[in-house]
């Protein structure tokens, strides 16, 4: 009889970074977001951030890729 621990870790990363099935209902489009991109900010500076998407009923990944998007168009798109 084979053992297996109580929150085993998948074999692929991947696949669980990646998951369609998201239980907190993200955009459905969240499965077209490829790449991670990692930033180092001040505790202080994260707490704010986190504080102003929960105040605007974001989350802090829509909110930043909002701004981002305004900060850094697509060619042709209005600046």
């Amino acid at each position: 009889m084979t053992r297996r621990s109580f929150a085993a870790r998948p074999g692929n990363p991947d696949t669980w970074i990646k998951a369609a099935d998201d239980p907190r209902g993200r955009r459905a489009d969240a499965i077209a977001y490829t790449a991670r991109l990692t930033i180092d900010v001040t505790p202080d500076l994260r707490g704010r951030i986190k504080v102003t998407a929960f105040q605007r009923g974001q989350t802090v990944a829509d909110m930043l890729r909002e701004l981002l998007a305004g900060a850094f168009p697509a060619e042709g798109d209005a600046p």
